[in-house]
C-alpha cells in the first residue's frame, strides 16, 4: 500500500496590523498616489494600486508630448521631495506661502511642508540662494525624488 507524501508545514504568518494597511490604503485614496511603503522595526509594508483598477473615469490620464525643455532633474539647485506625501506651500490654509519665485532663502529656511501619514514635515532650503522656479502646486501629491523647487 503506497503512502501519500506529506505536505510541508505551512509557514507562520506575520502578525500584521491590518489597521496600518487600511490607513495606507486611505492615504492612497486621499492623495491620489498609486503606491506607498513604510518600514518599521524591520517589517516593511507596501500598498499599491494599479491606476484605473478602482478609480473613476476622471482618474484617466492622457499623455501629451512635453515641449523640449532641459530636464529640471539635472539642475544643480534642484530641491527634490525627500518623501511621499502632499505638498503645502504655506504653514496653514489661507496663510502666505513660505516662499515665492524670486524669494531669497538661506540654508535651513522652510520652503514648504509635506504631509505624510498625518505628520507635517518642513522641507528646508538646502543652500542659500533665490527661488527661481516652483514646480508644485499647493495641495499637490508628491512622490519621493519629485522636483519641488529650484534655488540658484
Amino acid at each position: 500500500m503506497a503512502r501519500k507524501p506529506e505536505k510541508p508545514p505551512m509557514p507562520k504568518m506575520l502578525d500584521i496590523d491590518h489597521d496600518v494597511i487600511r490607513q495606507l490604503a486611505r492615504l492612497l485614496d486621499e492623495t491620489g498616489l498609486t503606491e506607498i511603503a513604510i518600514e518599521q522595526d524591520g517589517v516593511s509594508v507596501r500598498v499599491a494600486r494599479q491606476p484605473g483598477v478602482r478609480g473613476r473615469a476622471a482618474d484617466a490620464t492622457v499623455s501629451v508630448p512635453a515641449p523640449a525643455v532641459p530636464p529640471v532633474e539635472q539642475h544643480a539647485g534642484l530641491v527634490a521631495s525627500p518623501m511621499v506625501g502632499t505638498a503645502y506651500r504655506a504653514p496653514e490654509p489661507g496663510a502666505r506661502p513660505f516662499v515665492d519665485i524670486g524669494s531669497p532663502v538661506k540654508a535651513g529656511d522652510p520652503l514648504l511642508i509635506i504631509e505624510a501619514m498625518k505628520t507635517m514635515n518642513q522641507i528646508p532650503a538646502p543652500r542659500d540662494g533665490t527661488v527661481i522656479q516652483i514646480l508644485v502646486e499647493d495641495g499637490q501629491p508628491v512622490e519621493y525624488g519629485e522636483p519641488l523647487m529650484i534655488i540658484e
